[in-house]
């Protein structure tokens, strides 16, 4: 009985130390910014979207970066960028955990780092595609089902928010990353399709799950922290870390 406790004890000790790794990492490379405030971190364009003054076409990009502080090391922080045709200016569509209602619809730079991290972009759709896309993320934005909720671990989140339009909307495909903790996060839900729309996973409260997808690749979801195998664009998916190997494919229609 002592002895089978023990190994039970082991076996969880192990399993949080395999899941902690990756976090801890990140902070102790210095990766992750810790000790500086937030008002003298860089909040500059990262050059990634088309610039207003250049290109008159509609526009919906979707970008994540490592969040603030030492959230920073195990997960990002996403938003959606988007401009309609003719337009002067790029509005910013996200979920901030301070702010009642969560929701926060405003204009923005596009493509700027979030508190001292780079953007990475995710999705890229411009011209009718976006023109159609831009109306139907805002419908489906009003109909989000935590507007006054937030909650860092499991979810929801600002990646379940992005996850959740992701899924409402035909044709808007984004592929979140394995640090997006909180993707994983179905209200209610056990089964859904993945944000990419190229398959479907399993996920118990967010903090048990399984995703089988073509962009997505196979992650298993441990206490909301994922590791992962793609093998389309053959790379590792790791806490903490995200991705070792290939870089993710860029959804939308502009070919990268």
């Amino acid at each position: 009985m002592i002895r089978s406790l023990l190994r039970w004890l082991l076996c969880l000790v192990a399993l949080l130390a395999l899941l902690l790794a990756g976090p801890a990492w990140m902070l102790a490379s210095g990766t992750i910014a810790t000790d500086v405030h937030w008002s003298s971190l860089d909040r500059t364009s990262a050059g990634l979207a088309p610039l207003p003054e250049s290109s008159n076409e509609a526009v919906v990009q979707v970008y994540a970066a490592n969040a603030y502080n030492w959230r920073g090391a195990f997960g990002v922080h996403p938003w959606i960028a988007f401009k309609a045709e003719g337009e002067p200016d790029y509005r910013i569509l996200q979920v901030m955990s301070w702010r009642r209602p969560t929701i926060v619809n405003v204009v923005d730079t596009p493509d700027r780092a979030w508190f001292g991290n780079a953007p990475m972009l995710l999705a890229d759709y411009r011209g009718d595609a976006a023109t159609a896309l831009i109306p139907e993320i805002l419908a489906a934005a009003e109909r989000y089902p935590s507007a006054e909720r937030y909650r860092v671990w499991p979810g929801p989140n600002s990646n379940t928010f992005i996850a959740w339009v992701a899924r409402e909307v035909e044709g808007f495909d984004v592929a979140l990353p394995a640090t997006a903790v909180g993707k994983d996060f179905l209200f209610g839900s056990v089964v859904a399709p993945t944000p990419s729309g190229t398959g479907y996973q399993l996920s118990l409260g967010g903090v048990l799950g399984l995703m089988l997808a073509k962009e997505e690749g196979i992650e298993l979801n441990l206490l909301g922290l994922s590791f992962g195998i793609d093998v389309m664009r053959p790379a590792l998916k790791l806490p903490g870390i995200g991705r070792l190997g290939m870089p993710a494919r860029v959804a939308g229609n502009v070919d990268y």
